[in-house]
């Protein structure tokens, strides 16, 4: 993890919380301001297992991709709402299963591109824009992505704890668009704030909303209609922790941050 830039970018609000930094604020990382740790502090007060689940939606990305990049044999990988560097990043991940493993972040947060500069410096086979996640047309144009990804070629699309922050009037065509434009044997992988009927589910998409202008929670049926015709990876959309688990998980016993969230990997055939 590094530190916050001594000269930071101009288009950085300090007063503004962003996903990016207050999802880092809930890691316990240390790229964030004040406005970003107010609102981690302010959600983890009303949700019970917050912290709990932002660590488990990290622990399934790293599950996830061991897979895509391991089993299912991926080397491409476009990390949409990518966040900022921390622990056990995509890239790490895959290329620890294959060292010639691309991987292209985009936030849009500007503050993720700073830290983007040091990861092009040691990787080669790494890229990192700014773009808006909404604007596939504009993300898959991007010279920092073409440079990198051919998707005239099997690649992984990622929406890893972002799919919530679509709001429900674009989330259909945003979501497609990315589909469509992916080869067959190419694959999806999204986790997702859920609404089973628990009341911290729509609490937090209603802080998120408050204080980010996004959130929403969906239920298990609607984040699998975002998959259209891809076939799913067992065990389907699940609980993340049950996505997989590196060690015997009980799914009747769920701690409250085990139940907030859902993931699902699916495969264009």
């Amino acid at each position: 993890m590094t530190d916050l830039p001594e000269r930071p970018p101009a288009e950085l609000d300090f007063d503004k919380p962003t996903i990016a930094r207050a999802y880092d604020a809930l890691l316990g990382g240390k790229d964030n301001f004040a406005a970003d740790r107010a609102l981690a502090d302010h959600a983890v007060q009303h949700i019970p297992g917050l912290r709990e689940s932002a660590v488990e939606n990290r622990k399934v990305l790293v599950r996830g991709i061991r897979y895509l990049a391991g089993e299912a044999g991926m080397d491409q990988f476009l990390d949409l709402g990518s966040g900022l560097p921390t622990m056990e990043n995509t890239h790490q991940v895959a290329q620890r299963e294959n060292p010639d493993a691309r991987v292209a972040y985009v936030d849009i947060d500007p503050l993720v591109s700073v830290h983007g500069r040091a990861l092009l410096a040691e990787n080669g086979n790494t890229r990192v824009t700014v773009g808006d996640v909404r604007d596939p047309a504009a993300i898959l144009a991007d010279p920092a992505v073409t440079a990198l990804l051919d998707f005239s070629r099997p690649a992984v699309v990622m929406l890893v704890g972002m799919l919530h922050y679509l709001s429900p009037d674009v989330a259909d065509d945003v979501v497609a668009a990315y589909r469509d434009v992916l080869a067959p044997g190419s694959h999806l992988f999204v986790t997702s704030l859920v609404d089973t009927g628990l009341p911290q589910q729509q609490e937090l998409a209603r802080i998120a909303r408050e204080s980010l202008e996004e959130g929403w929670a969906r239920t298990p049926a609607e984040i699998e209609f975002h998959f259209g015709d891809f076939a799913l990876v067992e065990p389907g959309v699940t609980y993340t922790a049950l996505w997989r688990p590196d060690s015997p998980v009980d799914p009747q016993n769920l701690a409250p941050g085990e139940q907030l969230g859902m993931a699902g990997i699916a495969r264009k055939t």
